[in-house]
């Protein structure tokens, strides 16, 4: 059996929404529904019914994006009921997985035309409850927030693995040395370049605004100075060093991506954005996930005869500062420069679920702009993983 090249032909997202803020309102179905359907309407020469499966990234799954979020965006975009969907749980990284998960099947010939993506209303995640052991119970019922991290913890794990993620950041800042400073001024840079790619109109070509709602563009970047930021409390530790200003916000958003093989290509009538050349996942302790990107970014530049001398960009999601910095720390042969050209999520925004969709959507688009190259998108994984995802024009 030949393995089949996959393409990414286009990929879409949504501005980025604060918690709270303008797609706060939106179900996170209806978040999904829209950059599928603005994805397909991009590719008119392509007949919808011709689809093969859309795969979809969630990371909550708690509440209206329930069950199957990915077959409910399938039916609220409007298209044919024959294309089926699948939602897929890798946590931070499900947006990204749901990608390799649709490149896999096209490369083996299960698919010819797929869409991959991935949505997040942290806005919208409920509280939850959990039902008693028996029934009618006389006490008061702890309810659990599904908006982010540990819920309902099985005390059978240890405890060292069940930190909150901002004490996992700080481990790493501990471990390599990650001063403060060091921490808001790698914050100040991702809103320095993500409020400049804005204004060079650099995000004008994939992101599609939600019909009805007063969002423009990515809705936490913001102007702030190194005097500004040394005045944030730390979050998690009294004597710490992570802080709201040198971590990822909480968001709601969804992105898109059209995979196709070469029939799909040829159905599409258009030049593909890039072409994914390798992937890679990999564990680590989960108290330190925020490493989870080392070794699967190796393993996936190794898997397509490449090193970090070959990349042209390179997404690696901004959870933390300190995750971030203790990841580039240990790939010493990385020019930084290639790193989040346009900003990171510390700026533009981490819903969960569609993180890793953005990710690969941004590198697509920047192989493209660039004409040729290798990019690479990464991301760290709650409870301890990575995944790397290579492309190259």
């Amino acid at each position: 059996m030949s393995i089949r090249d996959v393409y990414i032909v286009d990929a879409v997202r949504t501005p980025i929404g604060k918690f709270g803020g303008a797609l706060a309102a939106v179900r996170p179905d209806d978040l999904a529904a829209h950059v599928v359907r603005s994805l397909v309407d991009r590719t008119p020469e392509l007949d919808p019914a011709r689809i093969d499966d859309v795969y979809f990234g969630d990371a909550n799954g708690a509440g209206e994006d329930n069950r199957d979020v990915a077959r409910m965006a399938v039916l609220l975009a409007g298209l044919p009921v024959s294309v089926p969907g699948v939602t897929v749980n890798r946590l931070c990284g499900s947006g990204l997985e749901a990608v390799i998960q649709a490149a896999r099947a096209i490369a083996l010939g299960d698919a010819s035309v797929a869409v991959a993506g991935g949505v997040e209303s942290m806005s919208r995640a409920p509280w939850v409850v959990q039902k008693p052991e028996r029934a009618f119970p006389a006490a008061h019922q702890q309810m659990f927030s599904t908006t982010l991290g540990w819920r309902m913890t099985n005390p059978k794990l240890p405890a060292e693995w069940t930190v909150p993620l901002g004490e996992g950041a700080e481990l790493i800042a501990d471990r390599h040395g990650i001063t403060r400073e060091q921490q808001d001024a790698f914050a100040l840079e991702s809103h320095r370049k993500a409020a400049e790619a804005w204004a060079k109109g650099l995000y004008d070509g994939e992101v599609v605004p939600y019909a009805g709602v007063e969002l423009a563009r990515d809705e936490c970047i913001r102007e702030s100075s190194p005097e500004a930021l040394a005045r944030l409390k730390p979050a998690f530790r009294t004597d710490g060093s992570v802080t709201a200003g040198n971590a990822s916000p909480l968001n709601d958003g969804a992105a898109a991506l059209l995979l196709v093989d070469e029939d799909g290509l040829r159905a599409t009538g258009r030049e593909p954005l890039a072409r994914i050349r390798s992937s890679a996942v990999t564990g680590i302790e989960p108290q330190l996930f925020g490493l989870g990107p080392v070794e699967a970014v190796r393993k996936a530049l190794a898997k397509a005869g490449k090193d970090f001398g070959d990349l042209t960009t390179f997404e690696l999601n901004e959870a933390f500062a300190a995750q971030s910095l203790g990841c580039l720390a240990e790939w010493p042969g990385l020019d930084p420069a290639v790193v989040n050209p346009r900003g990171g999520a510390i700026a533009i925004g981490h819903p969960l679920g569609a993180s890793g969709a953005r990710l690969a959507g941004a590198v697509a688009h920047q192989l493209a702009a660039a004409g040729s190259g290798t990019g690479l998108a990464a991301l760290c994984v709650g409870v301890g993983q990575g995944l790397a995802l290579v492309l190259e024009r």
